[in-house]
């Protein structure tokens, strides 16, 4: 089992706390050094109040937090999680992750999704009902734009006619995609687009307002991961990552032992249901405790 650290940078109530460039480089540097093996960050750019008023949550921008956790430490892998695609411009986009990814010695995962509050799309003046076939165009132009050679293609609203972006991502032929959400769709993205999968733990009563289907069960999570796997191979692709948030753990809690030893527990029937990677996200009222956290972490879960 590999595993994520999500960093809190959506801590906006304490930013002497957590929203400073030694802030984001402590944490990064606690995950690290107790065995983490990338670090995260969310993407809300301009959220709507009622949805902070139910739990919804800020953040630093993801590529410009994940450059300080890159100048700060060494190994740890960087990811988007997720990064909404299209929200954004995807030649922009990809000049963004692939300068991260060249400044950071080829770290960056790209976490993307299509994205689901409304509001948003419609506070950044963009459709929220083709946002699914923007990804999918994002996406097929971003992976020209970073072959790093000469890209000639009419794709309304992109015309583009003999342009080259460079420099292109260290890895190649690019930083890995992974996708998040539970329905099939974006399952079926991974499998056309992507290298790894990103569903969440997702009551009942909350699919709605996230537009993604319920997951409750580590059965159902591996039922999916099935469906997933078996598709990928009769396309002839690669065996995709899963990465997945452990039920029970949001962003709004703070880490507790007993939690740790918990999951600690669990871990080997997420690895039997098909999970490659844990991510596990992390709060606390101040720095000096988060870090001591993130040590224990790394003893009574990841060292064992």
């Amino acid at each position: 089992m590999r595993y994520v650290l999500g960093l809190p940078t959506d801590q906006v109530d304490r930013p002497a706390e957590f929203l400073t460039a030694d802030a984001v480089a402590d944490v990064a540097q606690a995950a690290e050094k107790a065995g983490f093996d990338a670090v995260s960050v969310t993407d809300h750019p301009f959220p709507q109040d009622k949805w902070l008023s139910r739990g919804g949550h800020q953040a630093l921008d993801p590529m410009v937090a994940l450059s300080f956790a890159a100048a700060r430490t060494t190994r740890v892998k960087l990811l988007t999680n997720v990064l909404v695609l299209p929200y954004r411009n995807p030649l922009l986009t990809a000049r963004a992750v692939a300068s991260l990814d060249v400044l950071s010695g080829g770290r960056v995962i790209f976490g993307t999704a299509v994205g689901y509050l409304r509001s948003e799309f419609a506070a950044l003046g963009l459709g929220y009902d083709d946002r699914g076939e923007r990804t999918d165009q994002a996406l097929r132009l971003m992976k020209m734009a970073w072959t790093g050679r000469s890209v000639t293609v009419d794709d309304p609203p992109y015309s583009v006619s003999e342009h080259t972006m460079r420099p292109a991502p260290l890895q190649q032929p690019h930083p890995p995609i992974w996708f998040g959400g539970n329905s099939r769709r974006a399952m079926r993205r991974v499998i056309e687009f992507g290298q790894g999968w990103m569903p969440m733990p997702q009551p009942a009563e909350a699919a709605k307002l996230t537009r993604t289907p319920a997951l409750e069960t580590i059965d159902d999570l591996a039922g999916r991961v099935e469906y997933l796997r078996s598709g990928a191979q009769a396309a002839g692709r690669d065996r995709p990552d899963v990465c997945f948030v452990p039920f029970g753990m949001r962003m709004t809690d703070s880490p507790d032992l007993e939690s740790f030893d918990q999951l600690a527990q669990q871990v080997d029937a997420y690895t039997d249901a098909g999970v490659d990677w844990l991510s596990v996200p992390f709060s606390g009222t101040d720095r000096d405790s988060l870090l001591k956290s993130i040590e224990e972490f790394g003893t009574r879960v990841i060292d064992r």
